[in-house]
């Protein structure tokens, strides 16, 4: 259903690397890339401000691209420096108090269960850890036997970044929404490579990175936050473009989720995103799903069928993330001897994944991320340098 040679020379990095880092920073295509140099080289001609003035209709395309990615409403949407960033503004201005319980999983990303940790110490807060079903991802029955009348948060990363799982988001939002509890689901692996859509997931706050599957620039992200609940949280920090200064001691905060936004940003970036967002829509996140889904199967098998090779993803629907090990090479050796022969992967570590690797008796691990604009021969290709 994809023209992959138009694709594919819509990426000029595919005629010098194999590259299976899509998890890591996907290859930007020219559109996209063109996008964000166009308006540096108008910086440059005319000037910062009057290049954000001379390009205001891109602008504004950001939150209607996004908003039409992930069926919400283009008020609900606000730029952001990244996902870690757009996550926090979130989850740093939740109304949680003493005694508050938060539930997660063992997958959720680092940088989030850092954030839990932390606000957990200041501000007396439990953290619930709900286990794992047969296939890894997180038990639906655990979840809601574990919800108390002091819970208040479920933190739930969509895909996680040490393995191809998918949690099962659609069915977690109908348990936060049968208890009213707040949802927050990082997508940040999932936006881009499968269709996503707010309403039927259920949460109430969503975050997500431009660089990863929505082959944007680096220093980029989004933020969605359901429109009936912003107002349930105060923004850890604001500026002149997320508040109006009404009078010597008042303020009133940006009635959309603009108010989780800085005033100076990346115009060049934002603008790059919203290019790679209206590229991805139309091409179709369901053909995308579709052909990642068959790549990732794909590389799977020919790993699995690969003598001295141990494939170690979870779930019991599974991504474009290949995660796997291979016996007598220690991952990070393997990630250094494919890069020489112009093949990208990556690697993720125990300090990435601590409850999920030890309970596995994991320590690191090759992960190897497909995209919609690599191909069949690539596939055979990466396995036979990988045995070699």
């Amino acid at each position: 259903m994809l023209d992959i040679c138009a694709l594919r020379a819509d990426t000029p990095a595919c005629q010098t690397v194999l590259h299976f880092n899509n998890a890591g920073a996907a290859l930007m295509p020219t559109p996209v890339f063109n996008a964000v140099t166009n308006h540096l080289t108008l910086e440059q001609n005319i000037g910062g401000y009057e290049a954000a003035r001379a390009t205001q209709e891109d602008q504004a395309a950001f939150y209607t691209e996004f908003a039409a990615l992930l069926n919400a409403d283009p008020d609900e949407i606000a730029y952001a420096e990244n996902a870690t960033r757009a996550w926090d503004m979130a989850f740093y201005g939740l109304p949680l108090n003493p005694g508050d319980r938060i539930l997660t999983h063992a997958s959720d990303y680092v940088s989030n269960m850092l954030a839990l940790l932390q606000q957990a110490q200041r501000r007396g807060l439990h953290i619930d850890l709900v286990p794992s079903n047969a296939s890894g991802q997180i038990d639906i029955a655990a979840l809601e036997a574990l919800i108390t009348p002091r819970t208040r948060l479920i933190s739930l990363t969509h895909v996680p970044t040490q393995g191809g799982l998918i949690n099962p988001a659609v069915e977690v939002g109908r348990i936060a929404k049968k208890y009213g509890l707040i949802y927050l689901l990082d997508a940040c692996q999932s936006v881009g490579q499968l269709a996503l859509n707010v309403r039927t997931v259920g949460c109430d706050i969503l975050s997500g990175t431009g660089r990863k599957f929505l082959r944007g620039p680096r220093g980029t992200g989004f933020l969605y936050v359901r429109k009936g609940f912003l107002d349930q949280i105060d923004p850890p920090f604001i500026d002149l473009h997320s508040a109006t200064w009404t009078g010597p001691g008042t303020y009133t905060l940006d009635p959309t989720a603009k108010r989780f936004e800085n005033w100076e940003s990346f115009v060049a970036g934002r603008i790059g995103l919203m290019q790679a967002v209206r590229y991805a829509r139309q091409i179709g996140l369901e053909n995308i799903e579709l052909r990642i889904s068959m790549l990732a199967s794909a590389l799977r098998f020919a790993l699995g069928s690969t003598p001295g090779i141990t494939l170690h993803d979870q779930g019991a629907q599974k991504c474009g993330i290949i995660t796997f090990t291979k016996q007598g090479e220690d991952p990070e050796q393997i990630r250094a001897r494919l890069h020489k022969s112009q093949i990208n992967v990556s690697t993720t570590q125990r300090s990435s994944a601590l409850i999920d690797f030890d309970a596995r008796g994991i320590t690191s691990l090759v992960r190897a991320s497909v995209h919609y604009y690599n191909t069949e021969a690539e596939i055979g290709r990466f396995v036979d340098v990988l045995s070699g």
